[in-house]
């Protein structure tokens, strides 16, 4: 039997402004509207909107909130002060990922994490459980509001200059004012059309923009406000295809592909994100044996040297020796670069920047080299 794929408050939006609809962990989601190179360029001189209602929201509050998320995530959450968010990794006892997320304070003791589609069920099952576990005499509540609410990103250098006719001029705490005065991962509260809205200065692209979280009855008159509003930014809807090759381009993560329960935030390249000196949490000392006897295999960033098709992912990778040394994870042909691109886990011994790969292309193999990430930097 044929799956029933699910559908965000924007669905029909989508179909009217043309969207090619396609299947996207069980939600039926735009690839691409005018098409992925145009809509890839359109965020990086421009901006663009993107559907990201079929993200899950999950709320943690509490007088022990902190605490018990700390002893959860990789990354030290008595850093955040009320109005600040960060990138954080959820791992088993294994040192696996089990989903990369952003966790928001909201206020003192009041917590929001915006979790991975994909991952949305296996994650709030693993929360509950360690909440009846290590969390059983702590003060806390969780609260799964994925299907209540949803989200708007809207990406690109044009931003800044026309989303604050959207929302009330001020924010409603955490010291930020206009929207447009948000800092890198600040996040408040706003009125639009008299209703509280939250949003946030993050993203997936690498381009200045936010996120706005909202319930999803106010959706459809956030998409098109947004769009009417940023007009004159020349914002225009972009879809899956060009949030891909975006956030390829500034070798961002895609649990399922750089991420997955069997491999670990160090060899993803993401210890930046793993206090091993700070609280306890769950899978801290395979982590720290994983760094203390070094990885096998790192992620690393390639660019293809010449013409060639585009690499995509399970790909192999080869030295230059004709051993196979790894795989592709996320591949593709770089608008900004007109060149291909991609991530890769390779053999540490194979793994710095500089050295010579060949992927493996229909066949066929083509020179590639290991380059810094990100792989696109603003000129």
């Amino acid at each position: 039997m044929t799956e029933m794929l699910k559908r965000t408050p924007l669905f029909e939006k989508h179909v009217a402004l043309g969207g090619r609809m396609v299947g996207f962990g069980g939600w039926e989601m735009p690839v691409q509207y005018s098409g992925i190179k145009d809509e890839h360029l359109a965020v990086r001189q421009n901006a663009g909107i993107f559907d990201i209602c079929h993200m899950g929201e999950f709320f943690v509050q509490g007088a022990d909130a902190a605490s018990f998320l700390d002893s959860l995530l990789t990354h030290d959450v008595t850093q955040l002060s009320p109005g600040w968010g960060q990138y954080n990794l959820l791992c088993n006892e294994s040192g696996g990922v089990i989903d990369d997320l952003y966790l928001y304070c909201l206020k003192k003791d009041s917590y929001l994490l915006i979790v991975n589609a994909s991952r949305l069920d296996v994650d709030w099952g693993w929360i509950s459980e360690q909440k009846k576990t290590i969390g059983s005499d702590k003060q806390i509540s969780l609260e799964n509001r994925s299907t209540q609410m949803g989200a708007i990103a809207v990406q690109g250098p044009s931003v800044k200059s026309w989303i604050n006719e959207c929302f009330d001029e001020e924010g409603q705490g955490n010291g930020a004012g206009k929207v447009s005065e948000l800092k890198k991962n600040q996040i408040n509260a706003y009125l639009f059309n008299g209703n509280k809205v939250w949003i946030g200065a993050t993203g997936y692209t690498g381009e200045d923009g936010v996120e706005i979280i909202a319930d999803n009855d106010l959706m459809a008159e956030l998409w098109d406000s947004l769009l009417a509003r940023g007009h004159v930014g020349c914002v225009q809807p972009a879809g899956l295809g060009a949030r891909d090759t975006l956030r390829t381009e500034m070798c961002y993560p895609l649990y399922g592909h750089e991420l997955t329960t069997e491999t670990t935030p160090l060899e993803a390249g993401l210890g930046y994100f793993v206090d091993l000196k700070g609280a306890d949490f769950i899978g801290k000392q395979a982590l720290i044996d994983q760094k203390e006897s070094g990885v096998r295999k790192r992620c690393v960033a390639f660019q293809m040297k010449g013409r060639s098709a585009p690499p995509r992912p399970e790909y192999p990778v080869y030295s230059q020796d004709g051993k196979k040394i790894g795989q592709v994870t996320s591949g593709t042909s770089s608008p900004s670069l007109n060149n291909g691109i991609g991530m890769a886990y390779v053999e540490i011994d194979h793994a710095k920047v500089g050295n010579m790969l060949e992927i493996e292309i229909r066949g066929r193999k083509f020179p590639a080299e290991i380059v810094k990430k990100p792989i696109y930097r603003k000129s």
